[in-house]
């Protein structure tokens, strides 16, 4: 919606609760004139219904003012002798106008010493219920918010399972657009598996003042601008979302508005210089490790090192027993039983599974296996008595695709070599030419909201031709740190600052295993309690939690000792 429509909304609003009110207004000891004066009718109508004042600046939090709403209609009506199970439920289907039947009656009568103790212990745990939402979505919207890692696109900076509590505050939080939704959910019911909210009506950008920019390196949670992700690496058919209704990804900030990104053989270059990670970020690449007596799975295994894949021959593979063993594997190769091979992750295939199905099968020794591994991690590798030689695997070959940013022929980047790229950032003019165009188009188009047109003699912004463009937001470069196995910017290009969410600030749990079925997991100890960023190693303070919380109930069962006697 327009300013000039939400204008209209409001006029229109207000005008409703005039007539539905004044004479409940004059009935409670105001004058009618005061039922129809924005943001003062609420305080009076906090006076008339005994809640408090502060409540009128909850009916300006989105989200929060529809369950707020609700509660006034409710209130309204019980304070002038309308408090039957009947006058609830016809208040709140009818989203409060059933109040006019009561304005409009011959003699409404205000209840101002009625008590607001609930008549049943039910209506006092929904009430308690309602407020427990209220205040955690406040929380959630706009102080911190629980993320769980589903995937390795960080790995090993952050590792799936880790539970994070995300910071809403650091980088300002951004006030909910959608403005009607359910609470608590992003953008399904669980259970109905359904829409959580209604695209319209849709609320203006606006974020809290903020502690601190997105610096460079930043891990940071954002709406994907690529709208809604099935799978990964795959095109599919276009999703429109509300931008706060998008999926949340966590990446790391490569690329700050103003600066120009290049990838150059797979390190990220800031301006000409390449870019120094931070101590805790342990970036991964792909490497081919070489043994001319073979690449032993066990013994990689043996020496630490999980991140690879496993290829089994199977002789005696049937329809059945195939289908038992899809859950564990990621790919086959042959399509007859003489000839037919499962590939799978470092775990391999249960024991158990393959005597029960009574399969024969081998593992094939390969020559050459490709690992994820960060560099640390390939020294290490390259120093085994049993591995001949370890190599970084860099695609140096670029031919023109769409599978990478700017998704336009003749663009001819890849994953390792990227760029040069220009950032950009709010207020900054650019030369506009038909070789550049691709970069910018979204931006231009879907980002800034401006209609662009492509003509034989001219590029045209909003029926002008142009040959420059001044950018109206700031844009970030978003990367994972398992650079071979993340789908991000290099893939759909820039983030623009409303769709940054929140920073990572703290890991309170995290289980290793959470996708392969709770018989499985086990507790990362080291990992819990611990600080996302900061300077040195990671360090956990559950230690010192369990004694804080020792300590305090020790205290606690002091007082009450002391009070018994």
């Amino acid at each position: 919606m327009t300013l000039t429509q939400w204008i209209l909304f409001t006029l229109i609003i207000q005008v409703v609760h005039f007539l539905g009110t004044w004479k409940l207004y004059k009935a409670a000891g105001y004058q009618a004139w005061q039922a129809a004066v924005p943001v003062y009718n609420a305080v009076i109508l906090m006076k008339i219904i005994k809640r408090p004042v502060w409540w009128v600046i909850l009916l300006f939090i989105p989200t929060i003012n529809l369950i707020l709403f609700a509660i006034i209609w409710v209130e309204t009506l019980r304070s002038f002798g309308k408090d039957s199970a009947k006058d609830t439920l016809l208040g709140l289907i009818t989203l409060g106008l059933y109040i006019y039947t009561v304005n409009y009656s011959e003699n409404p009568k205000h209840l101002p010493e009625r008590s607001l103790k609930l008549k049943t212990s039910f209506g006092e745990t929904v009430s308690s219920i309602i407020f427990a939402i209220v205040a955690a979505t406040i929380v959630h919207n706009y102080i911190i918010q629980p993320y769980i890692i589903p995937t390795g696109s960080l790995e090993k900076s952050l590792l799936i399972g880790d539970f994070l509590l995300v910071s809403k505050f650091h980088y300002g939080a951004r006030a909910p657009m959608t403005a009607v939704s359910f609470p608590m959910v992003h953008d399904t019911l669980p259970v109905l598996k359904i829409k959580s909210y209604l695209k319209k009506p849709q609320l203006p950008y606006f974020r809290l003042p903020a502690l601190q920019k997105v610096k460079r390196n930043d891990i940071v949670v954002f709406s994907w601008p690529a709208d809604t992700v099935r799978q990964f690496f795959v095109r599919e058919k276009r999703v429109d979302k509300p931008i706060d209704k998008k999926s949340n990804y966590v990446k790391r900030c490569q690329g700050i508005p103003g600066d120009t990104l290049e990838i150059i053989n797979g390190f990220v270059h800031i301006n000409g210089v390449k870019n120094i990670l931070p101590e805790r970020a342990e970036v991964q690449y792909t490497f081919n490790a070489y043994a001319k007596k073979g690449v032993s799975s066990r013994k990689l295994l043996a020496e630490g090192f999980e991140d690879f894949n496993r290829t089994y021959r199977i002789e005696n593979i049937t329809e059945n027993s195939y289908q038992q063993l899809i859950p564990y594997i990621i790919g086959r190769r042959g399509n007859t039983v003489e000839d037919f091979s499962v590939i799978t992750e470092s775990k391999g295939l249960p024991t158990e599974l393959i005597r029960k199905l009574g399969l024969r099968l081998s593992e094939t020794l390969e020559i050459n296996k490709q690992l994820t591994l960060t560099l640390e991690e390939a020294e290490k590798l390259q120093k085994v008595t049993w591995i001949d030689s370890v190599k970084q695997r860099i695609n140096p070959i670029k031919v023109p695709n769409e599978s990478f940013f700017p998704n336009k022929i003749p663009y001819d980047w890849n994953e390792d070599n990227f760029g040069p790229l220009l950032i950009p950032k709010k207020e900054m003019t650019i030369s506009l030419t038909r070789q550049n165009l691709p970069l910018y188009k979204k931006i231009i188009q879907e980002y800034e909201g401006n209609q662009l047109e492509l003509s034989p003699s001219a590029i045209k912004i909003n029926g002008e031709a142009v040959n420059q463009y001044t950018f109206k937001k700031d844009y970030y470069w978003m990367m994972g740190d398992n650079r071979h196995k993340s789908e991000d910017s290099r893939y759909w290009g820039f983030v623009p600052d409303d769709h940054i969410v929140g920073k990572p600030v703290f890991i309170w749990f995290s289980i290793k295993g959470i996708n392969d079925g709770i018989k499985n997991w086990s507790i990362r100890w080291d990992r819990i309690f611990t600080t996302v960023d900061g300077p040195g190693k990671r360090r956990s303070y559950f230690p010192y939690f369990l004694v804080f919380l020792v300590l305090w109930q020790g205290y606690v069962f002091y007082k009450k000792r002391k009070v018994k006697s």
